[in-house]
């Protein structure tokens, strides 16, 4: 193994998936994958998703690769601010118990960043979380309009950028695709 692929092998990083485009949460969940066959321990927290029976949901209860946490038992796309509210902030209580806790080598917030966008949590919130991460945890966050703050904090960013979607055509979410 050549020294520039070694250079920081154990150094957890911070990861952002953002962007109008289609494909953030799929990226964290190849990235999971991908993990997981190295031996790594991973748990994806998922803060405003509104589909339980999820392709990953229904993979995960089979094959037990890694854990899904969505505290929020309701479809959070229907509910209101003031639902989402308390189970967001016990998400992010939860999601800084796990991420300083050790038992994980990888945290995936799901969609923290449309939960921000909502006015549930704070870009402060976010940053606190990302500054306790161990030295040895990768922290991916994921979610539409990531803020330019915490962009310049990470480590690595992607955009997805939106080109074509066949939602414009009225096509609408496709078992085992968007879901």
């Amino acid at each position: 193994m050549s020294s520039q692929m070694n250079k920081g092998a154990s150094k957890g990083l911070v990861q952002i998936y953002t962007g109008k485009g289609k494909g953030k949460t799929t990226a964290a969940l190849g990235l999971a994958l991908r993990s997981v066959g190295q031996g790594m321990k991973v748990i994806i927290i998922q803060f405003v998703k509104g589909d339980h029976t999820c392709g990953e949901h229904l993979f995960v209860a089979k094959y037990h690769p890694f854990n899904i946490v969505e505290l929020n038992i309701g479809d959070s796309f229907t509910q209101t601010l003031d639902e989402l509210r308390p189970v967001t902030q016990q998400t992010l209580a939860f999601a800084e118990e796990t991420i300083v806790g050790g038992s994980y080598n990888m945290v995936i917030l799901d969609e923290i960043f449309v939960a921000r966008k909502k006015g549930l949590i704070t870009t402060e919130q976010i940053k606190n979380l990302m500054n306790k991460k161990p030295e040895g945890v990768e922290l991916v966050l994921t979610g539409r309009g990531a803020p330019e703050e915490i962009i310049q904090q990470a480590d690595l960013v992607t955009e997805m950028l939106a080109i074509k979607h066949p939602f414009t055509k009225g096509i609408t979410k496709r078992k085992g695709i968007e879901c």
